[in-house]
């Protein structure tokens, strides 16, 4: 389909109802065609494979290179140079919760969004420095986040936010979109979304936040997802941006970390076209995505944390040379139409900017909160937290996580809640798997490998005080009340 027919067709649809409350802003329509037309022009695979190669040595270094520099004495002023942004436009639907997922309490009836705003206030109320905290709302998380801010007035952190684009969903065998008019509620609730995480350039560039950020003095952005509980401001990695060489100062620092069976689909670093880039398992052709799996082919992923200059991001948007694959994310509405939904991710930009690093960070620095087999992991005694920030506990005896696969009846946040009397001593955990109807009392001790299968139609209560090491718990165990 010609592209300039679409594009008529899609200002024919989309500016139908001007009187309806909200505009479909000309910049998200900008923004939106420019994205489309590129949909549309693009043929084949984003990556040659013969042409992918291990990134050189000197452009992923190890964390403890980084942090053999030591910090300086003024560490405020570096502190002053950085803002810290969050990637909160998700919903909490998947966890079974209504509204922003940053607004789920996570750890001591804290939330994702309350223990981000401790760590920044602790950083300044520490140094005595001024480091703001930006949020990234989308449309379906703004209004409810902005309520929730008043209650941060009085604490020693700015917080700003801007909003992400709002684009069309668009039918898959017509390429037209499938919104009827303007309006965001009823029959029209589900053909809006928010356009990736690699939005997040055009959006704050537009928004003059950017700007106005910029004119403070200040040089860096730290970017993570809100809820990535290990995404913390690290001064070592601070401290290697801000003291490079004015002709050398890098641009772009993504922290990876050493992938795991667990991490086999995330994003990695590669050498292409004499750029650093990160390849995706959506960019892979089908004929090499074990390749891509392999643990001992791509060592490392990405975390999603992200250290980029404010003034490249504004000489890439007024240059328009912000350039980054699209992702093209299928998906069904109510009555079974197949929709697509256009893309990009913010690491995808990392091809674009001057000297990119890659740091090669510990595991801690990656703790994402995406099911409740994660909540539990962060609420049990495995973690302390201090000024919002969750460590390892020192009396666990080695470093790595214990994996955890709860059941489907766990899935919702307010299920898994009420199946846990009190959260289970997990120090000594490797392994917990869970599946079917089974609740916990207290003081619940789980150590080596559990697994607890309560069958179809059964129950299994765990008792009061239980210690269950290396052990398979199966069939139906009831404690009944006399």
């Amino acid at each position: 389909m010609d592209f300039h027919q679409t594009g008529f067709i899609f200002n024919d649809v989309l500016s139908e109802r001007p009187e309806d409350p909200v505009i479909f802003h000309s910049r998200d329509f900008e923004g939106f065609r420019k994205l489309f037309h590129r949909f549309l022009q693009v043929k084949g695979p984003s990556v040659e494979w013969s042409k992918i190669n291990r990134p050189p040595e000197d452009s992923i270094q190890p964390y403890d290179k980084i942090k053999a520099k030591g910090l300086p004495d003024n560490i405020a002023d570096s502190l002053n140079k950085l803002v810290v942004v969050k990637l909160n436009g998700g919903l909490g639907t998947s966890m079974g919760c209504k509204g922003p997922k940053s607004l789920i309490s996570v750890r001591n009836e804290n939330t994702f969004l309350d223990l981000t705003v401790k760590q920044i206030e602790h950083l300044n109320k520490t140094y005595n420095a001024d480091v703001p905290l930006v949020l990234m709302n989308s449309f379906n998380t703004d209004e409810d986040t902005k309520k929730i801010l008043q209650k941060y007035t009085h604490h020693r952190v700015k917080i700003h936010t801007f909003n992400q684009s709002r684009y069309p969903r668009i039918n898959k065998e017509s390429l037209l979109p499938v919104a009827k008019d303007m309006a965001m509620t009823g029959e029209n609730a589900d053909v809006w979304y928010p356009p990736g995480h690699g939005d997040i350039y055009a959006s704050f560039f537009n928004s003059g936040l950017l700007e106005q950020l910029i004119a403070e003095g200040k040089e860096y952005i730290f970017v993570s997802n809100i809820d990535n509980l290990g995404a913390t401001v690290d001064l070592y990695i601070l401290n290697h941006l801000v003291s490079q060489p004015n002709g050398k100062r890098c641009e772009f620092i993504m922290e990876v970390t050493d992938k795991t069976r667990a991490d086999v689909k995330g994003g990695t670093l590669i050498q292409y076209d004499g750029k650093l880039r990160l390849l995706e398992i959506a960019q892979v052709p089908k004929a090499h995505v074990d390749e891509f799996k392999s643990v001992s082919k791509f060592k490392i992923f990405n975390t999603n944390n992200l250290w980029i200059s404010l003034s490249a991001i504004k000489r890439l948007q007024e240059q328009n040379a912000m350039d980054m694959e699209i992702i093209v994310n299928p998906k069904t509405l109510d009555g079974d139409l197949n929709v697509i939904q256009l893309e990009t991710a913010v690491g995808a930009a990392i091809k674009c900017f001057d000297n990119a690093l890659g740091i090669n960070v510990p595991r801690s620095r990656f703790l994402p909160v995406k099911t409740t087999s994660d909540l539990l992991l962060v609420m049990s005694n495995l973690y302390s937290l201090e000024a919002g920030s969750l460590t390892m506990s020192e009396r666990r005896e080695f470093p790595t996580t214990p994996h955890v696969k709860l059941g489907s009846s766990f899935t919702k946040v307010q299920e898994y809640l009420t199946r846990f009397e009190s959260i289970p001593d997990m120090l000594e955990l490797d392994h917990l798997t869970v599946s079917g109807d089974v609740t916990f009392g207290k003081h619940v001790s789980l150590k080596g490998t559990v697994i607890i299968i309560a069958n179809h139609g059964d129950r299994i209560d765990i008792p009061a005080g239980s210690m269950l090491e290396n052990k398979i718990v199966s069939g139906n165990l009831r404690i009944l009340d006399h």
